[in-house]
């Protein structure tokens, strides 16, 4: 089967969280116990994807290149490209088009959390998928405030509205999305919109019309967080603190995700836990090592 590449959107400015993202990078900040972009990283890292993109600004790039290399510490291949300038969502595909050219693509943003029982086994659907693209909905009370999605019995999305008055559905569409091999000529094809940016919703509104886009609806046991203001910022870590303290488990811990896929051996793990020994961080990747000894 073809491999699926993984994108990370990280650029933008952060506006919304000013101060605080004056002088660094929005997916950089810390939700609880590792930095934001741990947890899109692990999303596709879960999705069994382990060649990734990550998109980010000119003043960003050395950071991302401390925390994340190469990717090799993981049993991944990770690779970084900058946007000069927010340009919107579906640009990523056109500045990382030597990346994404004939192939599967997965594209998520920086800012958005999973989690839930079911999420491996909903990722894993989308990702055997090879033709076509799938969005993914997440029931709201407040349909209002997002791009919404309709769909019909077979699955397929039938409408996408953004932040509709009178929406059609309570499903929201979230920042998580599976594209085959066409999405590069598409997102090129997709002319800018009022606000000069390429949509993402546009590409979408694309397969759409040739009734190739399919729609995974995250039940009632995922939760899907958006840390992009200071509000939802802290709920994220205190719904990320309250779960890890309950349980004595990491939600997004890439080596150990690694570790599980059989990406790294135990050797790799256990040198992960040596370089972050003096924090609860390093101390968990301690105990798996124990554990598998």
């Amino acid at each position: 089967m073809k491999q699926r590449k993984g994108i990370i959107l990280a650029g933008g400015n952060g506006s919304r969280l000013y101060p605080i993202t004056l002088t660094i990078s929005k997916q950089l900040l810390p939700v609880y116990d590792k930095p934001m972009i741990y947890y899109p990283l692990a999303t596709l890292m879960l999705a069994g994807i382990r060649e990734v993109l990550v998109i980010t600004t000119p003043r960003d790039e050395d950071d991302y290149m401390r925390l994340l290399s190469d990717g090799s510490q993981w049993g991944m291949d990770i690779h970084i490209r900058t946007q000069d300038q927010p340009r919107g969502l579906a640009d990523a595909f056109i500045v990382g088009e030597s990346y994404v050219k004939d192939q599967l693509t997965c594209l998520i943003l920086g800012d958005n959390i999973f989690y839930g029982s079911g999420l491996v086994s909903t990722l894993k659907t989308a990702n055997q998928r090879t033709s076509g693209a799938t969005i993914f909905g997440y029931h709201v009370k407040d349909p209002q405030r997002y791009g919404v999605v309709e769909h019909g019995a077979d699955g397929r999305a039938i409408s996408l509205e953004e932040k509709p008055k009178n929406p059609r559905s309570n499903y929201a569409v979230t920042g998580l999305y599976f594209y085959d091999e066409q999405v590069l000529e598409i997102a090129k094809s997709v002319k800018p919109s009022h606000r000069g940016e390429v949509e993402i919703t546009d590409v979408n509104i694309q397969y759409m019309k040739q009734n190739q886009l399919n729609l995974e609806v995250f039940g009632r046991g995922t939760a899907w967080l958006d840390t992009g203001t200071h509000e939802s910022l802290v709920q994220a870590t205190d719904f990320i603190a309250a779960v890890e303290e309950r349980q004595g488990l990491k939600i997004s811990c890439p080596e150990e995700i690694a570790w599980r896929q059989g990406w790294i051996n135990n050797d790799k793990l256990a040198e992960s836990a040596e370089k972050l020994k003096n924090s609860s961080y390093g101390a968990y990747l301690q105990s798996l090592v124990s554990k598998a000894s």
